[in-house]
């Protein structure tokens, strides 16, 4: 019952307007670990690592296997694993091996760019971030000058952190978004907007003023797209990043969110931090239980219904 219970939850929240289940982008390292999945949608919430129970092992064994193989993926794996771990130093002189043994690699650049810049070396991180562009302008769904842009404006200062540096365009100041951009060219730009931004909240908590004027920006492009839930959900994002403007608050006022939808932001908000596969079971276990205490109590309601209508 329970089984057939969870499968109706499951077809439920994966049928909502944006998607609570964990079918976006994933990683799965060399080694066949799936070391990631996204949220699925357009609200960046960052890359779900849950399911590796222990870290230090995975690092063992992508070491054995590159000594065992001599494949190279197996070390450009180990630095990200570090990268996410916070062993940023560690991670960049790994890189710098890996440089030395096979240049050129796309991973090592952009890797190396983003370890340089969670160190705060964003000199160092543009040079590299600019060679991966260099090597491969099509990868991150051709987003990566938006990250050149962002570590350019991070060098220049604050002047440079608006929506006109940093993505060469804004949506005005009034009480509604506007954009001389098409439809298609919207919608090109929250892909790219996007995925730097799932990307960044994966490793940059609150407060940050360049993720904060972006999460603004998204929000933005989510109203004027249409997808007006989403565009509050970025703008509650931008103001928790310390984005806290009248402008904002205005914008923050043009929609109201259904009350299914509070229900399933909920319900991501709880899962996203159930990490640990015992965790998400007594999570699920208890989803359930609610969602069975729901359905028996639409049930009685339907029942009470059809006699009171037998009674007439």
């Amino acid at each position: 019952m329970k089984k057939y219970l969870f499968s109706l939850l499951f077809g439920f929240l994966c049928s909502l307007p944006v998607s609570a289940c964990l079918n976006g982008e994933t990683k799965t390292l060399k080694d066949g670990t799936l070391f990631y999945e996204d949220f699925e949608g357009f609200v960046p919430r960052g890359h779900f690592f849950g399911g590796i129970e222990d870290h230090e092992k995975l690092l063992h064994s992508l070491e054995k296997q590159y000594q065992e193989t001599k494949d190279i993926d197996y070390l450009s794996d180990k630095g990200y694993v570090l990268i996410t771990l916070g062993k940023y130093q560690e991670a960049i002189d790994l890189y710098k091996k890996i440089e030395a043994i096979q240049p050129n690699r796309y991973s090592t650049a952009s890797n190396m760019g983003t370890a340089y810049e969670l160190i705060g070396n964003d000199a160092e991180a543009l040079h590299w971030i600019e060679k991966s562009v260099a090597i491969n302008s099509k990868s991150h769904e051709h987003s990566e000058w938006i990250h050149v842009n962002i570590l350019k404006a991070k060098i220049k200062g604050k002047n440079a952190y608006t929506s006109k540096f940093l993505i060469g365009t804004d949506f005005g100041n009034g009480k509604l978004p506007v954009s001389s951009l098409s439809k298609k060219e919207l919608y090109t730009l929250r892909e790219q907007l996007y995925y730097q931004l799932n990307e960044r909240i994966s490793f940059v908590t609150p407060k940050d003023v360049v993720v904060a004027q972006l999460l603004f920006d998204l929000g933005n492009i989510s109203y004027l797209y249409g997808d007006k839930d989403d565009a509050m959900e970025d703008y509650k994002l931008a103001k928790e990043y310390g984005f806290d403007t009248p402008v904002l608050k205005e914008r923050m006022t043009l929609h109201s969110t259904s009350a299914i939808r509070r229900t399933e932001k909920k319900l991501i908000s709880e899962a996203k931090f159930q990490t640990k596969p015992i965790r998400i079971f007594q999570f699920i276990e208890t989803l359930i239980s609610v969602f069975a205490l729901i359905f028996s109590a639409v049930l009685i309601l339907i029942f009470r219904k059809k006699i009171f209508l037998i009674l007439r």
